[in-house]
């Protein structure tokens, strides 16, 4: 599905990610690490936002290094960013429909993407009506994260599902990320490692722009120095 080979990239100057190689195949996978590591320049390369200065992306067998944001969501991929960027004025349900209107393979089936959507998220069925900007901070990534399935992805990558939201909407969705994994491929960045363990099948732990741990979320669970260093034990 998604494979990274040397990605090397930065801003100006100053090199952020560093010989970084991953693989996200039919699973679900994190990519933990520090405030500053390197994981959303990572997914800014994916999706064209950043530049690469070397290194190799593919997904689906095809290269797309530098290619352009709205492409990579035609071709498959889908991302719920940190910052949620919904349209406050307008609608939850016309918000929804925005993440499908220019998708080709998409715009044709808004109907039954909805009704998928609204059976993870049963509140955003009943408030679909409401404007989007004054609904709660989780409530707004549920619908963030709604209006990136309408796209129907091979591919979700989400930056931090998790920030700034009160404990029992984090568990809320978790348990939809693991109930996605089922359908679609899944690459999350976090900074909350013991939620995420929960939901992911692999994961890596970036840290100064480097790969220093891959292993299976049991193998990461029982990690000497992910114990220690995310999870506090």
């Amino acid at each position: 599905m998604l494979k990274i080979r040397g990605l090397e990239c930065g801003y100006g100057r100053m090199r952020v990610l560093e010989g970084v190689s991953l693989d996200v195949g039919k699973e679900s996978v994190g990519l933990f690490g520090p405030n500053g590591a390197g994981k959303t320049t990572l997914i800014g390369a994916v999706m064209g936002m950043n530049k690469l200065w070397a290194g190799e992306i593919e997904f689906a067998g095809r290269q797309i290094g530098g290619t352009d944001t709205h492409l990579m969501a035609r071709m498959g991929v889908a991302l719920v960013p940190q910052e949620r960027e919904l349209f406050p004025g307008m609608s939850v349900e016309d918000n929804l429909v925005l993440g499908a209107a220019y998708i080709p393979h998409a715009k044709g089936i808004i109907p039954e993407q909805m009704e998928k959507v609204f059976a993870l998220f049963p509140i955003l069925k009943e408030r679909s009506e409401q404007l989007a900007g004054t609904m709660s901070g989780g409530q707004q990534r549920m619908v963030a994260i709604a209006r990136a399935l309408m796209s129907n992805p091979k591919l979700l990558i989400l930056d931090e599902p998790s920030l700034g939201l009160q404990p029992s909407i984090v568990a809320e969705v978790f348990e939809v990320l693991r109930e996605l994994k089922k359908t679609v491929s899944i690459m999350v960045t976090e900074q909350n490692v013991r939620e995420s363990l929960k939901s992911i099948d692999r994961g890596y732990v970036l840290e100064n722009g480097k790969i220093v741990i891959e292993d299976s979320a049991e193998g990461l669970r029982t990690n000497p120095y992910v114990l220690k260093s995310y999870l506090g034990i």
